[in-house]
């Protein structure tokens, strides 16, 4: 039976204050954010640049901590120990030790996830060659362009096949095959019940992957759009965010 909500933001509200040369200033991020995921969902955050995705998805691994409202991951507070272990993350910019080989990394991450020691190294080799790293396991990531790198982040947000990925613009710096082949891992890990919940610019990989599609301005949530919307009904997905974010 699958749970209700993998994820859930319930009224959370986050303001940033920024110094002045006279007075600080403030800057609602989020204004009374709430939504939910439910187990084996692919739900798609858009909005503009400084719409409040950055600040969504830093919220869920406690980087940013929210002025108010309630944040569950797992039925759980997102600081416990347990969902941490449970969950993926793939940053816009991945940044590994220069020096460190990607089968090296991705040994380092499987570790600190709590991964048995046993089946680090055979977890290694399987992830890196489903993302097209398998050839170049033992290169240093210095040497990697960043498409590549962005291929590694995923790879390190996988390997200990967590329930719940988030991923922050995942496709950001990808060649159109890369876009494939990942979009296709996403599939098939989607298939067999990953939950993943990203943001991203791209409305045509928002499109091809999204069960739902939350779009958000000004820091509240404008619209929530199934796929039947923009699919069965012939309105796209581009037409609905300008409209959303127009009004």
């Amino acid at each position: 039976m699958k749970n209700e909500h993998i994820l859930l933001f319930d009224n959370v509200s986050k303001t940033y204050k920024k110094p002045g040369f006279i007075k600080s200033f403030e800057k609602k991020a989020l204004d009374g954010v709430s939504f939910s995921v439910s187990e084996g969902e692919v739900v798609g955050l858009l909005g503009l640049n400084g719409a409040g995705k950055t600040t969504i998805i830093k919220s869920i691994f406690s980087i940013i901590r929210p002025d108010a409202g309630i944040i569950e991951v797992f039925g759980k507070n997102p600081r416990e120990e347990s969902v941490k272990k449970n969950l993926g993350y793939i940053p816009e910019l991945p940044y590994f030790s220069p020096l460190s080989s990607a089968y090296d990394v991705l040994c380092h991450y499987a570790f600190l996830s709590g991964m048995d020691a046993k089946k680090i190294s055979e977890s290694a080799n399987e992830i890196l060659d489903k993302v097209g790293l398998k050839d170049r396991k033992n290169s240093k990531c210095s040497e990697f362009s960043k498409g590549m790198l962005q291929r590694l982040a995923f790879a390190q947000a996988l390997i200990h096949k967590p329930s719940l990925v988030i991923m922050d613009e995942p496709v950001s710096g990808l060649d159109p095959i890369a876009v494939k082949e990942l979009r296709d891992l996403i599939a098939e890990l989607n298939l067999k019940g990953t939950t993943f919940f990203f943001s991203s610019h791209s409305i045509s990989e928002l499109e091809k992957l999204c069960s739902r599609v939350l779009i958000i301005k000004d820091g509240k949530i404008a619209d929530c759009i199934n796929r039947e919307r923009w699919q069965d009904q012939g309105d796209s997905l581009e037409n609905i965010f300008v409209e959303a974010v127009k009004k």
